[in-house]
């Protein structure tokens, strides 16, 4: 018999593959990714004592966005993540794509948290 092809269980799969070797620490936080169909969201999480240290998402009031789910919403996201972490003390940071391409909305999330000034 076939397995049926399970999208949820593959791409949990490619996120615990890249997980192995990006674990985020205080100094160096693990910035995650998540993209939903209507909206994305970032956060930078401390894995040793397992807190999310910043967030930002194209929920976020401040941002005015009429839809999250295009490329600009991403890199407003990234942007203003960026200038959180910025207040917050923290510049380096590992990318972690939570198991998508880095490709369109992902990578215009990583472009704008550069152009905040994140380095990764």
């Amino acid at each position: 018999m076939f397995k049926q092809f399970d999208r949820k269980q593959a791409r949990r799969r490619r996120q615990l593959r890249a997980r192995k070797k990006i674990v985020g620490t205080t100094k160096r936080p693990r910035l995650n990714v998540y993209r939903s169909l209507a909206n994305i969201y970032a956060q930078l999480i401390d894995d040793e004592s397992g807190k999310t240290l910043v967030a930002a998402s194209s929920l976020d009031k401040g941002l005015g966005l009429e839809y999250g789910g295009n490329r600009e919403a991403a890199e407003k996201v990234g942007e203003l993540l960026a200038q959180r972490a910025v207040e917050a003390g923290i510049v380096d940071v590992i990318f972690d794509r939570g198991g998508n391409r880095y490709h369109g909305r992902v990578a215009a999330l990583s472009e704008g948290a550069r152009k905040g000034g994140l380095k990764f």
